[in-house]
């Protein structure tokens, strides 16, 4: 079975639920110590430490997403936004590129990052 790719969008937005879903076990985490309020006021610090980031990670995800290209996808018709050379349609999977240099050529998120387009122009 190969690799399963997801646009780069929807793992950034992912990830921030994560930190939502974090900040909360480690609140409730503090609920075990409330004899020592000390180490329970710890816990709900870094929890709530935990869900400020991912507002951060949310709010900054919202700014880059009104700056990416829209494009329509090959496949399923439905207008998709890219981040950088490559990336996947957030509907059906299917690898999208505007690189012309990179037309055909097997999908690889390495394509997306400097060192390897540094490499490339060497």
């Amino acid at each position: 079975m190969g690799v399963k790719y997801s646009s780069k969008i929807n793992k950034i937005r992912s990830f921030a639920l994560a930190l939502i879903f974090a900040g909360f076990i480690v609140m409730y985490g503090g609920i075990f110590f409330r004899e020592n309020v000390i180490l329970m006021t710890i816990f709900m610090i870094l929890g709530l430490i935990f869900i400020l980031a991912s507002t951060v990670v949310y709010f900054w995800i919202g700014m880059l997403s009104t700056r990416t290209i829209q494009v329509v996808c090959p496949s399923c018709q439905k207008p998709t936004k890219m981040l950088g050379r490559v990336d996947v349609c957030m509907y059906c999977k299917e690898p999208l590129t505007l690189d012309p240099e990179l037309e055909g050529k097997e999908f690889d998120e390495k394509y997306n990052s400097k060192k390897y387009s540094k490499v490339e122009k060497s």
